[in-house]
């Protein structure tokens, strides 16, 4: 086929390649570039919507060659809106879709969205450097839209310094250690007060289910479990089928028996976290890194001038072979997906592609990321510092177009700036984790491969382990149990996924 693309950076679209374009049109959705329009669906996550003649989006227009007429949905509704826009007969040109959820899988196996295996290649802000996320963000090892990186690497444990200090205990390197710290948090007073009221670590209700990162998946991890899934003779297998996830639940409920983890585990509301820690009632928390940043800024406001005495951070722990077996995320938030029915011809896909490449571009990432320069920042280095008299709906509306970012290259945008030599040095140890703890990731190698069974049965098959093996650790069934719930997942289902998952790995390789 003749190749018909042509650079972005013109003002105006020609007559002729607006022509050439509307011949390739469909009821449902004029071509891109046709009248230099290109039409977008978008979640925003602040309380309005961006404006249309806002200066962020006419610098990114400036920089895309066409007019973004975009949609923007609220987040809290956006799963609908996809749902219903795609069963209507106006079709937006490019779709942010937030997940690979069943609906998304089956319309894309169906035709709905472009296949763009093939086509990234020629668009170098599109074409990942990160290929175990392009991996998994695929669908049996085809590629149905621009995937939005995240941070791979997150998993950290975040604990009071000043305890440790207290203690003169040294941060924890291996699962040993933090058994010893917890125990040591619970039993030898490290606030000082003269009273039995403190603990290790602090857990929270989980709103995921199994596999959805939680502390206790952490763990499984750091045991040789995998990462949902991992290879066992050849075969790829549930973690939670290994002897290695078995080892690490037992730690867990160890910790949980001896009561070295909030009595409240089961029930304490995640957006509660942080309670516990500032509080002075518990002392470790296994999740995010940026969590350390967020606990910290929180005791700045109580104590602004001794606040970094309370907060440390490392990273992945080594577990009990011996090895150093990081817990990443998926790398990825859904996906700049393009749909046939409003982009019907690959000329017309090439023209979409062109517009998100420059949208991602050198010149374009900053804006997305952080707004506009000497506008809504001023640059310190690589950090972002706040002007603080700008509009407020260009810093809400910074947020909403930060969605249209991918970071396919790692390419981050601008940080904010820590505010102090205690804020600079709790940042800079965490990227120093971040970068050392990747080397050690362990991806789970069925990310990419999606079970017809799984997308039918996923979410119940998920409740029988996360609900057995919550009842497990809290001693309300015995080994014999938990290992009777995988018995159940097996033959409600679970077995099918297995085989669908390794025959979908062998059609792939």
């Amino acid at each position: 086929m003749t190749d018909t693309r042509r650079p972005l950076r013109i003002a105006v679209v020609s007559a002729t390649t607006a022509a050439m374009l509307a011949l390739a049109g469909c009821s449902s959705g004029a071509p891109v570039a046709d009248d230099g329009r290109l039409s977008m669906m978008v979640p925003y996550l602040s309380t309005t919507s961006p404006s249309g003649d806002n200066a962020i989006h006419t610098a990114l227009e400036e920089i895309a060659g066409v007019e973004l007429d975009i949609t923007w949905v609220p987040n809290s509704s956006y799963a609908d809106k996809t749902n219903i826009t795609l069963a209507g007969d106006d079709v937006p040109q490019v779709m942010i879709v937030q997940g690979k959820d069943p609906g998304f899988v089956k319309n894309a196996e169906a035709g709905a969205f472009w296949n763009l295996t093939e086509h990234l290649a020629d668009y170098p802000n599109l074409t990942t450097t990160m290929p175990e996320v392009q991996e998994a963000a695929s669908i049996n090892g085809e590629v149905y839209g621009v995937f939005r990186a995240r941070d791979v690497m997150r998993a950290a444990v975040i604990i009071r310094k000043d305890w440790l200090e207290a203690l003169g205990l040294p941060l924890p390197q291996t699962t040993d250690d933090l058994y010893e710290i917890a125990k040591a948090f619970s039993e030898r007073d490290p606030d000082g007060n003269g009273v039995d009221d403190t603990y290790g670590l602090i857990i929270p209700k989980w709103p995921g289910g199994i596999g959805s990162n939680s502390p206790y998946d952490v763990i499984e991890t750091w045991h040789g479990a995998g990462n949902r899934w991992t290879e066992r003779g050849g075969e790829l297998v549930p973690s939670f089928t290994t002897e290695q996830w078995l080892d690490g639940v037992d730690y867990a409920k160890r910790l949980v028996d001896e009561g070295l983890v909030n009595a409240d585990y089961a029930t304490l509301d995640s957006a509660d976290w942080n309670q516990p820690f500032l509080n002075g009632d518990g002392g470790i928390i296994i999740d995010v890194h940026s969590r350390a940043g967020s606990i910290a800024a929180l005791f700045k406001q109580a104590d602004p001038e001794h606040f970094g005495r309370y907060v440390d951070v490392t990273g992945n722990l080594t577990g009990p072979g011996g090895e150093l077996l990081a817990h990443p995320t998926a790398g990825y938030s859904g996906f700049l997906a393009i749909p046939k029915a409003s982009v019907p011809t690959e000329e017309a896909l090439h023209r979409v592609l062109e517009v998100l490449d420059a949208l991602n571009s050198d010149e374009a990432w900053p804006i997305v990321s952080s707004g506009l320069e000497g506008v809504t920042y001023e640059l310190d280095g690589d950090f972002a510092v706040p002007i603080e008299d700008a509009p407020q709906d260009l810093l809400d509306a910074v947020g909403s177009y930060a969605q249209l970012g991918t970071n396919v290259t790692g390419r981050p945008g601008f940080l904010p700036k820590p505010q102090s030599e205690a804020e600079q040095e709790l940042y800079d140890k965490r990227r120093s984790i971040e970068a050392s703890d990747l080397e050690a990731a362990v991806y789970d190698p069925a990310a990419g491969f999606v079970s017809a069974t799984y997308a039918a049965q996923g979410a119940q098959l998920d409740t029988i382990i996360a609900d057995a093996r919550i009842q497990y650790i809290a001693g309300q069934i015995d080994r014999d149990g938990l290992l009777a719930a995988i018995e159940r997942w097996r033959s409600s289902g679970g077995d099918r996924v297995i085989d669908e998952i390794n025959a979908l790995a062998d059609d792939v390789d």
